[in-house]
């Protein structure tokens, strides 16, 4: 019998075979890498170039379920931590380590859409570039990232900004079902009717509490043509756009959604060459609604200052979607911090536009998101994300390649976030931190004791814990590492 055949006919109890990582090779439909192994430096590399330096024990990349929890009870078995990949971008650093096993779920990218149901089964290492591809050859979408390369599970474990939420909700909001491989190696499916529990938790709690395979989300009529894109103004008009920002947002259609980007004009030929390298600021906004009602939208903030360059206007919904493209290739150093805001008042607008003059390089950036519309209308405890009232989400976002700049870019970002405190409710959403040991700080308390106990139930001894973790009362108790 294989390994997957000995697994399914009794309960979880290593056998000596189970030690042998030749015995998971014969198991697998997948790949395995390991130290000296030809592929194993391209395996080992995640998007975020700042872990390039890691070294895992293994990586296991999987072709589905079976593989997963062959994977899973290997490295149990194994005594190896546990390191789990999606398809996309690992900010944290999660996705990999010194002597993990890596289950890597990007080969289960597979994307299946019902057009009459408008819902799409999606695998567990799809990126938003798969999803959109497939959904939009039926003029269908779900909340999906700002980046295409993003990865459609830590993205809607997290939470899920993006630019359809404001009219359809977080990707979490559009989560209907899924399959998981919990800690102890079993395959449970997840919807509103069946371990309900455990769909509140996936919707905004992270991958505490299980390995997730496939996905289920609903769509909504989009595209192929929507209002969307960028204008860019010269840095001195970021007071005057943050405030009119601020007056709009409040009454502002939920059709719309949009960001200001505190940034660096990059070196596109759609900006005038005379512009390229110098501090700007981008209104960035995304239209869900009618494409000829756009304009109405968004005319009150246009008319702030004299733009450098104007593209806001119909464009295909997968321009929109692969718009930052170009700017967050694999292998930039990027670091990520954010904090939630209960108001954008002058004194910190004032700060932000002092720190958008002192950024280090030309993707230290500042995102003012606004929130609000279908996010605020859904009950704050019938799903684990965060927060759902705040009006803003405040990100500093940097990217780098030289190694040595990294700790200014880091002291840069965490200087943005600390300039806010007066103005933040106290919590932030968790995949845009990219520091460890932080989702304390994200969730209420009463969201964290609930996660808590999910995490008692699917995962006591915290074998998931390479996250923004929830950390069970067990491990506390006995000082497992975290």
């Amino acid at each position: 019998m294989t390994l997957i055949e000995q697994s399914a006919a009794r309960a979880y109890a290593p056998t000596p075979a189970e030690l042998d990582a030749k015995e998971l090779r014969i198991a697998l439909r997948g790949e395995i890498f390991a130290p000296g192994d030809t592929g194993y430096e391209d395996a080992a590399r995640i998007w975020n170039g700042a872990h390039d330096g890691a070294r895992p024990a293994l990586v296991i990349r999987c072709s589905g379920a079976a593989d997963v929890i062959a994977a899973l009870r290997f490295a149990r078995a194994s005594n190896l931590e546990i390191a789990v990949r999606g398809g996309g971008h690992g900010v944290a650093g999660f996705a990999t380590g010194d002597g993990v096993a890596v289950i890597d779920l990007s080969p289960m990218n597979e994307v299946h859409v019902d057009p009459a149901a408008r819902r799409a089964t999606v695998g567990g290492g799809a990126v938003w570039a798969d999803v959109d591809h497939e959904t939009q050859a039926h003029g269908l979408a779900t909340t999906g990232g700002l980046v295409s390369s993003t990865g459609v599970a830590g993205f809607t474990l997290g939470g899920g900004i993006g630019w359809l939420m404001r009219k359809h909700g977080l990707a979490c909001d559009n989560l209907l079902a899924a399959e998981v491989v919990t800690a102890d190696g079993r395959l449970i499916r997840t919807s509103e009717s069946e371990n309900p529990e455990l769909l509140w938790g996936l919707r905004g709690g992270g991958g505490n509490f299980g390995i997730v395979t496939q996905f289920e989300f609903a769509l909504h009529p989009v595209g192929p043509m929507v209002y969307a894109g960028p204008v860019f103004y010269p840095a001195e008009a970021d007071v005057a756009l943050l405030r009119a920002f601020r007056d709009w947002t409040p009454n502002a259609s939920e059709d719309i959604a949009a960001l200001l980007n505190l940034t660096t004009a990059p070196p596109l030929p759609v900006i005038p060459e005379a512009w390229h390298g110098r501090k700007v600021v981008a209104l960035v906004a995304t239209s869900a609604g009618p494409v000829e009602e756009g304009d109405g939208h968004v005319g009150r903030l246009r008319a702030v200052a004299e733009p450098v360059a104007d593209l806001l206007g119909p464009m295909p919904y997968t321009a929109i979607q692969t718009l930052f493209d170009p700017l967050w290739e694999t292998g930039v150093h990027a670091y990520f911090k954010a904090a939630n805001l209960a108001r954008l008042d002058d004194g910190l607008i004032e700060r932000l536009h002092e720190l958008h003059l002192r950024a280090p390089g030309p993707q230290a950036e500042i995102h003012v998101h606004q929130m609000g519309g279908a996010i605020a209308r859904i009950d704050e405890a019938s799903t684990a994300f965060a927060e759902r009232s705040m009006p803003y989400v405040l990100n500093a976002m940097t990217g780098w390649r030289d190694p040595g700049a990294g700790e200014a870019h880091r002291s840069w970002a965490r200087a943005v976030i600390e300039a806010a405190r007066d103005a933040s409710t106290g919590r932030a959403y968790v995949n845009y931190l990219g520091d460890a040991n932080a989702a304390r700080t994200a969730y209420g308390d009463e969201t964290y004791r609930r996660l808590v106990a999910l995490k008692e139930r699917y995962d006591p001894t915290n074998v998931l814990r390479r996250n923004q973790n929830i950390e069970p009362r067990a491990a506390r108790a006995t000082g497992a590492e975290r």
